[in-house]
C-alpha cells in the first residue's frame, strides 16, 4: 500500500503524483515506494509512459532528506537507495516524463533528469546546492550536468548552486523544454496521444539506440541499422506500408498533410483489428 504516491493508469499512461508532506521530501520511505513503483513496470506491456506530478503547491522534489547523510550504516543504506532510485527511473522500459511545476533542487532535480522528458512551467526552479552541506551530488547530478552542459557551465552550476528558471534550464539542457502552466495540460494531452499510441517496444527501440549513440557514434549506427532490417522483415510494418501507400503516402498529399494521411492509415488500420 503506497502512501506517498497516488497513480492513476489511463489509456497506457500511469499518472504518478507524488505527496510527502510538509516539502515532498526524498525521504526513504518515499524512495522505497518510488522503486516499488518502477519495479512494478519492468514487465509491463500495457503502459506506455509514466507522468510523475507533484501535490505541493510550491515543491515538485525539495532534495534527498539530509537525516541521511551520514557516516551511518542507516544513512549509507538510504543514501544507496536513493542511488538506485535515479538508476531504476534511467533503466525503465516506459517513457518517463518529469512535469516540474515547483521547486526541484539537489535530489530533486537529480530526479528530474533522470526521467526521459522534463518539461518546466513558470514556477519551476531547478538546482545542485550540495556543495553548501559539504558533499558533492550523489544522484548523478555532476554526471549528467557535465554530459548536458558541458566542463564550464557545469562547474559554475556546480559551484554557485544556482537556481535555474524553467527556461534557463532548456538551454542548459537541464530540463527539455519549459511550457508555461496554462499551456501545460494541453501540451500533455497531445504528447501523450501520440506516446500512447505506440508499443513498449518502440520505445525502448529508440532508448537503445539514443544511449549507444552517446556512447559510440558507430555502435548507434549499427544498432539503428540492425532494428532497421528486423522491422523491415515484419509483417505489420508491410502492413502499414501498403495502407500508407492507399491513402497517399509517396504522393504530393504529403507536401501539406503527412499528419493526415498517418491518421487515415492508422484508423483503417484500427478498423481492420476491431473487425
Amino acid at each position: 500500500m503506497m502512501s506517498k504516491l497516488t497513480v492513476n493508469k489511463v489509456g497506457g499512461i500511469a499518472h504518478v503524483t507524488i505527496d510527502n508532506a510538509p516539502i515532498n521530501l526524498l525521504t526513504i520511505d518515499l524512495i522505497n515506494e518510488m522503486n516499488a513503483f518502477v519495479l512494478s513496470l519492468k514487465d509491463d506491456r500495457d503502459t506506455k509512459a509514466v507522468v510523475f506530478k507533484s501535490n505541493h503547491p510550491s515543491f515538485f522534489l525539495a532534495h534527498l532528506d539530509i537525516t541521511l547523510i551520514n557516516g551511518t550504516p542507516g544513512g549509507q543504506a538510504g543514501s544507496i537507495e536513493f542511488n538506485h532510485m535515479i538508476s531504476n527511473i534511467k533503466s525503465m522500459k516506459q517513457l518517463s516524463i518529469a512535469v516540474v511545476d515547483g521547486v526541484a533542487r539537489g535530489g530533486g532535480n537529480e530526479f528530474v533528469m533522470a526521467c526521459d522528458l522534463a518539461y518546466g512551467t513558470e514556477n519551476a526552479v531547478f538546482a545542485q546546492p550540495e556543495l553548501f552541506i559539504n558533499i558533492p551530488t550523489g544522484g548523478q547530478g555532476a554526471v549528467q550536468f557535465a554530459r548536458r552542459m558541458g566542463k564550464n557551465k557545469a562547474l559554475q552550476a556546480l559551484l554557485t548552486g544556482a537556481d535555474y528558471s524553467a527556461e534557463k534550464a532548456e538551454e542548459l539542457n537541464i530540463i527539455t523544454q519549459y511550457v508555461p502552466q496554462a499551456d501545460m495540460d494541453a501540451f500533455l494531452t497531445q504528447l501523450l496521444t501520440i506516446v500512447g499510441g505506440w508499443e513498449v517496444r518502440d520505445i525502448v527501440m529508440y532508448k537503445e539506440i539514443v544511449a549507444a549513440s552517446l556512447m559510440d557514434e558507430s555502435a548507434g549506427a549499427e544498432l539503428e541499422l540492425r532494428y532497421f532490417l528486423e522491422r523491415a522483415k515484419e509483417e505489420k510494418t508491410q502492413m502499414i506500408i501498403n495502407t500508407f501507400l492507399k491513402h497517399g503516402g509517396q504522393t504530393v498529399r504529403e507536401a501539406e498533410d503527412l499528419q493526415g494521411i498517418f491518421i487515415d492509415t492508422a484508423n483503417e488500420l484500427n478498423g481492420l483489428a476491431k473487425g
